[in-house]
């Protein structure tokens, strides 16, 4: 199974665990799946370090680190999941989060996100 991280699920896996729920874990731990973290989570991170909402050490090049150090493969965006977000019903205006819907609709992915606007979606999730 491939599953796509949300990006508040990745920060808490690396520096908050027990914000996630055992479930989101175990999935995480399970090395028979495939995880993979956005480049769009990249492009998030950055934002807010920038803007001072966000600190991680080491910024974005540790970001990047810590995925690979975790065994996750970056996901890139592509042509099919902008015309996938192109038909979105207009659920949540996270841009973000609206990506990571069109992916893993398109991808036939499923989501791990506690964000329960992204639950009204018909997309595969857990939490």
């Amino acid at each position: 199974m491939n599953y796509l991280l949300d990006t508040h699920v990745i920060l808490w896996f690396f520096d908050d665990v027990e914000k996630l729920t055992k479930k989101a874990v175990d999935v995480i731990l399970d090395s028979g799946c495939k995880k993979y973290v956005s480049i769009v989570s990249a492009w998030e991170v950055a934002i807010k370090i920038n803007l001072g909402k966000l600190q991680f050490d080491g910024g974005i090049a540790n970001f990047f680190d810590k995925i690979d150090e975790n065994g996750f493969e970056l996901f890139s965006v592509t042509e099919d999941h902008i015309k996938q977000l192109e038909s979105l019903p207009l659920l949540h205006r996270d841009p973000f989060d609206r990506l990571f819907i069109a992916a893993v609709m398109a991808e036939d992915m499923t989501l791990i996100t506690g964000d329960a606007n992204i639950h009204q979606y018909n997309v595969h999730w857990i939490w």
